[in-house]
């Protein structure tokens, strides 16, 4: 929920840097986040720096992501945020470090294969950061169909769903044909040539036979995530 006493829009801008989006929290419940990819450490550094001084002063709220963070981003961070919390399999890091008190439904989380667990975890801390009960499921893709027919409880208990895989995708069909919950479904670019870095199991996931699923874009765990918090949230 939006707080009617914080403004809307608050923009501060970096020139040369970045325009931060410190209402964001306040307009539609969620902080901003920093895709560091593409980015120098110089200039996360001087966001991670700004933010700190936003978040100290009261012009911003809820913990700031900070997505796709090589060595460099990560250490850049650390320096103006020396108590982020860092996950380097997720390539992910958090300030403030500690995830609100989980409320809302359950997200599960089910990763086909330890291969797409970068991705997974991705998805894991956005959902659990902002603000959802999350659980993780490793290593249950088709390949072995007992695997995820042995999770049918945790399907049966999640609010949203995040389904993980690359190679041909297959998984997300097999969960939303027994789940009752929407699926989120995120491609990886995990597979051999013919996966095409992703394409075939984005392509099997759009053309998904059982309803309910929705497709994020190729490795985008945060995006499914957030999708699944935000549907997980009441």
């Amino acid at each position: 929920m939006t707080d009617p006493e914080r403004p809307t829009v608050r923009v501060d801008d970096l020139e040369g840097v970045a325009e931060l989006d410190l209402a964001r929290a306040a307009r539609v419940g969620y902080p901003e986040a920093v895709y560091c990819e593409g980015k120098t450490a110089d200039q996360v550094d001087a966001i991670a720096r700004r933010l700190r001084e936003a978040h100290d002063t009261g012009q911003t709220r809820g913990t700031v992501l900070f997505t796709r963070a090589d060595a460099d981003h990560a250490a850049a961070v650390l320096a103006a945020l020396p108590d982020a919390r860092h996950d380097e399999t997720a390539r992910l890091l958090a300030w403030p470090p500690d995830p609100p008190t989980p409320t809302g439904g359950l997200v599960a989380v089910l990763c086909a294969g330890t291969s797409d667990l970068p991705v997974a975890q991705e998805a894991v801390l956005t959902a659990r950061y902002l603000g959802r009960p999350v659980e993780l499921v490793v290593d249950v893709g088709v390949a072995g169909l007992h695997r995820v027919l042995a999770r049918r409880e945790l399907i049966d208990r999640a609010t949203a769903i995040v389904v993980v895989a690359g190679m041909d995708g297959a998984l997300a069909s097999v969960v939303a044909g027994l789940a009752t919950a929407p699926v989120v479904a995120v491609p990886t670019s995990v597979g051999y040539g013919a996966a095409f870095d992703g394409l075939a199991p984005l392509l099997s996931m759009l053309n998904a036979c059982a309803p309910g699923v929705a497709v994020v874009n190729i490795d985008n765990g945060y995006g499914a995530g957030h999708l699944a918090a935000q549907i997980a949230h009441r």
